[in-house]
């Protein structure tokens, strides 16, 4: 499917401000695909669509993850809205035939991953820094990730993880993997 294809897929099952973020998602995709030799319209295809599922209902996301043979792990049967990153890849692999690069891209975006690719880290990264979001480090974010975008994966981990531990929430494993991995 083409991008325009996609995009309107997206525009149909998202909400105006999800749909919003994914444009946002698939521009910085380009930006840093351009800095990072990655081929352009693979980065924004996974950029517009990583968050397909993020607005389905919980109920919905377990169906969907039991009829297709999705793993479920401890952490996301606690939070369950986590499931969107497995289900979206999953989605865009069967109905918009992305390959496997991408589909590892979009299961990686909201927690990272051990042995990230550059596409992957790139979705991650811009998912953070698109103009829709309003971090007070966001300028400081976007720099760093034009010049080393390890670094931008490590500051945004950092970022997410002190957030959830003020909050006393629960931290996925995949984060804390990711993190280790980039600081060895």
């Amino acid at each position: 499917m083409t991008y325009q294809q996609i995009e309107q897929v997206a525009k149909n099952k998202l909400s105006e401000k999800r749909f919003y973020h994914s444009q946002c998602v698939a521009e910085q995709c380009e930006v840093l695909a351009k800095i990072y030799n990655v081929p352009i319209e693979k980065a924004k295809l996974v950029g517009i669509a990583h968050d397909i599922a993020k607005e389905m209902e919980k109920e919905e996301m377990k169906q969907y993850a039991k009829e297709n043979a999705i793993e479920i792990d401890e952490i996301e049967k606690h939070h369950i809205k986590l499931l969107h990153a497995k289900i979206g890849a999953d989605i865009c692999k069967k109905q918009f035939l992305f390959d496997e690069q991408m589909v590892r891209a979009i299961e990686a975006h909201t927690t990272g991953k051990k042995e990230m690719d550059i596409l992957a880290k790139i979705l991650f990264v811009a998912d953070a820094i698109g103009d829709d979001r309003n971090w007070e480090d966001l300028e400081e974010i976007r720099s760093i990730a034009k010049k080393d975008i390890n670094s931008a994966v490590l500051y945004i981990l950092d970022l997410n993880i002190k957030e959830r531990i003020e909050k006393k929430k629960l931290i996925h494993i995949d984060s804390i993997d990711c993190r280790n991995e980039l600081l060895m």
